[in-house]
């Protein structure tokens, strides 16, 4: 795939495609014995936050194949803990075939923020992919390093669809928090979405 911008946007399947990428080598990091470590995600733990991750991965599939993505459930609940990064790549694979065709691009499709064209549904994918993405590499230890280029897109995804006074309880996002001093894109996103680096308090 390769980036086209138009008049209605940029493709965002080059950067799903990266950001997802970047979510499967943490994902096959995390070990069983880590599952009950917490996250900057508050209610979730590192199990958890990788069962959202295949529950949202699986819907945005499903909405690029056409279908009722709002039908599909955000956690992987039943999926054994052993088979949690083999379901993550099997759901990544879905959603890149899923998104294949151009015309889904421009095709208008049901997320939970309402009714969208396909381009910015996917772009809010990337968005809290790449989200969780650093809630899991902070979780782990911060193993590594995280694509700058993906931080700065979902930035600017967040910054547009999740201004700061759009917060509440039919948000899934917390009040905007200071980002540390020196923090860099990755800090600047997640500080956006409500979010502060383990053991630091907001």
């Amino acid at each position: 795939m390769s980036t086209r911008t138009g008049e209605r946007g940029p493709d965002p399947r080059p950067l799903f495609d990266r950001a997802t990428a970047q979510a499967t080598r943490l994902v096959a990091a995390a070990r069983p014995a880590r599952f009950t470590d917490p996250t900057p995600c508050r209610e979730f733990d590192v199990r958890r936050l990788i069962s959202h991750l295949v529950g949202v991965t699986r819907r945005i599939a499903v909405v690029g194949e056409g279908g009722d993505g709002l039908a599909v459930a955000p956690f992987a609940d039943t999926v054994a803990d052993e088979a949690l990064a083999v379901a993550y790549e099997d759901a990544r694979a879905a959603a890149l075939r899923a998104w294949r065709d151009d015309a889904r691009l421009d095709a208008e499709v049901a997320v939970p923020w309402g009714n969208v064209p396909g381009r910015a549904a996917l772009a809010g994918y990337v968005m809290e992919t790449v989200t969780h993405t650093w809630d899991l590499w902070e979780a782990l230890g911060r193993p590594g390093t995280l694509d700058p280029e993906l931080a700065g897109f979902a930035l600017g995804v967040a910054r547009t669809v999740l201004p700061a006074e759009r917060r509440g309880p039919d948000v899934p996002f917390g009040a905007t928090v200071a980002a540390p001093e020196r923090a860099d894109t990755y800090g600047e996103l997640a500080a956006w979405l409500g979010r502060s680096p383990l053991g630091e308090k907001n």
